[in-house]
């Protein structure tokens, strides 16, 4: 299984970008897709997360300025990130909890990471 991420880049405090990654390889089912970042010299940390339930969650931080959604027809989970603060600059990591076949346990998986960088 690969995620490969795409849509970082270099945007201006109150800017906007949308991320994206796509999971491809032997999927028999996905259960969670969300999104981590890390920023320099700190942990990795949750941003936000969408469950196959429906169910979606996100960090304090960024509540009312992101949502994520997925489209479980082409294995994507997009991040929309508005009034974006230099604070939430860092990498940025898509995560899959991906189930390969029918009776198989569960393995999370990552993208390569896609930076975004918000200036002042």
């Amino acid at each position: 299984v690969q995620l490969q991420a795409s849509g970082g880049g270099l945007v201006q405090f109150g800017g906007s970008l949308r991320l994206s990654c796509a999971a491809s390889g032997s999927i028999f089912s996905i259960n969670a897709m969300g999104w981590y970042r890390q920023a320099p010299g700190k942990q990795r940390e949750l941003v936000a997360t969408s469950l196959s339930d429906g169910r979606k969650n996100y960090r304090d931080s960024v509540k009312g300025r992101f949502a994520i959604s997925r489209d479980n027809d082409k294995n994507t989970v997009y991040l929309e990130m508005n009034s974006l603060k230099p604070e939430d600059t860092a990498v940025y990591y898509c995560n899959a909890r991906v189930r390969s076949r029918r009776i198989a346990p569960e393995y999370d998986y990552w993208g390569q990471g896609t930076l975004v960088t918000v200036s002042s």
